[in-house]
């Protein structure tokens, strides 16, 4: 066994697309990996300094779109690139929006699912950035990916994930077992 030193390695990391608006109506976008579920309709996501923190102080609702192998490219872009430097950001990925249906946010419609959210708290908020924690009030979810039983089929979405340590974005498979019940198997 090899030992590292402590990292940001905890796998797989999701891709998140976070929705604003910012101050003149414009959409807004950037690529977050740390941040997951934090209770059954809330979510964490740890936000550093930027435009969309600027926005969420000013609106505190939000959208979480999750990046699939073909939005990867400009999934890529929206993290790497400042809305404060570059204003025009979102028109260069190509990507449409239309306003959420419960929140005053942008929803990108080249994603397959996205989770319309409103901040609850944020902890150890500071210059650098804070957690935010938020209520998912409403799913929106392409009718084209949606299963036989009505609900998303998150397997036909092309998910993707980042792998944190050689900075990769690895694609989701196919499911391999039943959750909550694989496990039968050893009673």
């Amino acid at each position: 066994m090899k030992n590292f030193k402590p990292e940001a390695w905890l796998l797989p990391q999701p891709v998140m697309i976070i929705g604003t608006y910012d101050a003149d109506g414009t959409p807004n976008a950037m690529n977050a990996a740390w941040g997951g579920q934090w209770d059954g309709r809330e979510i964490m996501i740890s936000l550093g300094s930027h435009a969309t923190t600027d926005n969420l102080n000013r609106c505190g609702e939000f959208t979480v779109a999750f990046a699939t192998a073909d939005t990867v490219v400009a999934a890529d872009y929206v993290g790497i690139v400042s809305g404060r430097k570059v204003p025009d950001k979102i028109a260069r990925t190509g990507w449409q929006a239309v306003k959420a249906e419960t929140v005053n946010a942008p929803l990108f419609t080249c994603f397959p699912m996205t989770l319309e959210c409103r901040i609850k708290e944020k902890l150890y908020e500071s210059e650098t950035g804070c957690y935010v924690i938020a209520e998912i009030v409403n799913i929106a979810c392409d009718e084209a990916y949606l299963a036989a039983d009505g609900k998303p089929d998150v397997e036909r979405m092309g998910l993707i994930a980042f792998e944190p340590v050689h900075h990769n974005y690895i694609a989701l498979g196919q499911a391999v077992a039943k959750a909550f019940s694989a496990g039968t198997a050893l009673k």
